[in-house]
């Protein structure tokens, strides 16, 4: 039986950067995505505009790029403290990305997470075309993956835990039992429960009293 579970957000929270950043930085178009990344995470853009908008400057890119922009990724110190203390208690792992499954699924099986999801890059030939396949991981789609992996997994709703960092975590934040801020926009410090301003991600067993 699963006692619980933790949903992550990914960028800037699972891991130090923001992937897309890393992907544009490869087609010459990181600093004009970043700067339409903060403006999303504080909120102010609709996201699922915002990621069309940062997207479409990925096409042409070759589908290689991704195993060089891996290299480049970087865990947030005490994710793997964490995601082991979770399992250690009985709890499930899981993450939800408004980032891409082409970039997360090797950090899954490494992290052994319980359950991940994430926006997938459409291919044409081996080469991005410039815009995503599938349903767009936003904050709407965040809030039903954590109560469709709670359902899942038998946890009843105030036995959940979300975790991020920007305005497209508030959903999930919204519906799960506990919400924790974690080196969080302000917009989101304001909505949680609880606020971890300093980049350890192992302080959430605190938290949730797995340590000290």
């Amino acid at each position: 039986m699963t006692r619980f579970l933790v949903v992550l957000d990914v960028d800037s929270t699972l891991i130090e950067q923001e992937a897309i950043e890393l992907l544009a930085d490869e087609a010459g178009a990181g600093a004009e995505v970043a700067r339409i990344t903060e403006r999303a995470m504080a909120g102010e853009l609709d996201f699922a505009a915002s990621l069309a908008e940062r997207v479409a400057l990925l096409a042409g890119l070759d589908e290689g790029c991704c195993a060089r922009v891996a290299d480049r990724i970087s865990l947030t110190p005490g994710a793997e403290q964490l995601i082991a203390g979770v399992h250690a208690a009985g709890g499930a792992a899981a993450v939800v990305s408004g980032g891409f499954h082409e970039l997360l699924d090797p950090l899954a099986a490494r992290l052994r997470l319980d359950r991940h999801r994430a926006n997938r890059l459409e291919l044409d030939d081996g080469r991005f075309t410039g815009r995503t396949a599938g349903p767009v991981i936003d904050a709407g789609a965040k809030a039903h993956a954590l109560r469709e992996w709670a359902a899942e997994l038998d946890v009843p709703m105030h036995r959940t835990v979300a975790v991020g960092d920007g305005a497209n975590d508030l959903g999930m934040m919204a519906v799960a039992g506990l919400s924790i801020a974690f080196d969080a926009k302000p917009v989101v410090r304001a909505a949680a429960d609880i606020s971890l301003p300093q980049r350890d991600l192992s302080s959430v067993l605190a938290v949730l009293g797995l340590r000290g």
